[in-house]
């Protein structure tokens, strides 16, 4: 169920009616559902630009429009127009958007994809970087590929033992060893430029 506050409906109201169009509503959407990059957008839209498989909640003056794949990540959620000292701001509260971490009964590969969505990659991104899990062997090997900055990049022999490794093994037992399958001859672009020698 999604709460919609009676002062964020009145906000939107205001913004529909600075648009000088009838029959205009609001689309909601999650981006990247169940990902550490999940997100909420909104947008005005009017009924023709409906594709019908919209949620249809109706609100002060508007109809809000909820993505119909997007509805199961927004339940429950809680959308607001808080006032504060510095100014004013819409809040959406969706607690499920980003996915919830694996349960106990959940496989390794599973719980490995966790970690690195959630507490590796945003890290990783913050310098352009990017990985990807290419496999999880038998043995507890977790395999990773590293694209963008990290890709050619001179630090990533650190990053891969005292980052990668260090979490995934104190977060998940299992983990024996994270190695890379990264050709870093090959990178354009990196972080830190590799010594020659």
């Amino acid at each position: 169920m999604i709460d919609i506050s009676e002062r964020a409906q009145a906000h939107f109201q205001r913004l529909i009616a600075q648009q000088g169009e009838d029959s205009l509503g609001v689309r909601l959407r999650v981006v990247a559902a169940g990902t550490p990059a999940a997100q909420c957008e909104l947008e005005f839209c009017s009924t023709t630009e409906l594709t019908g498989d919209e949620w249809t909640i109706e609100c002060q003056g508007f109809n809000l429009y909820v993505d119909g794949e997007s509805m199961a990540w927004l339940d429950p959620a809680n959308i607001d127009y808080e006032m504060t000292p510095t100014g004013s701001q819409l809040n959406i509260r969706a607690p499920r958007i980003k996915g919830e971490a694996p349960g106990e009964g959940a496989g390794l590969v599973e719980r490995v994809k966790y970690v690195l969505e959630t507490e590796v990659a945003p890290g990783i991104a913050s310098h352009g970087g990017r990985i990807s899990l290419v496999e999880v062997t038998s043995e507890g090997v977790v395999v990773l590929r590293f694209g963008g900055g990290c890709h050619g990049c001179g630090m990533v022999d650190v990053t891969l033992k005292n980052g990668v490794e260090k979490t995934l093994r104190e977060r998940i037992p299992e983990v024996t060893e994270v190695r890379d399958a990264t050709d870093h001859a090959t990178g354009e672009k990196p972080y830190f430029e590799r010594k020659a020698g």
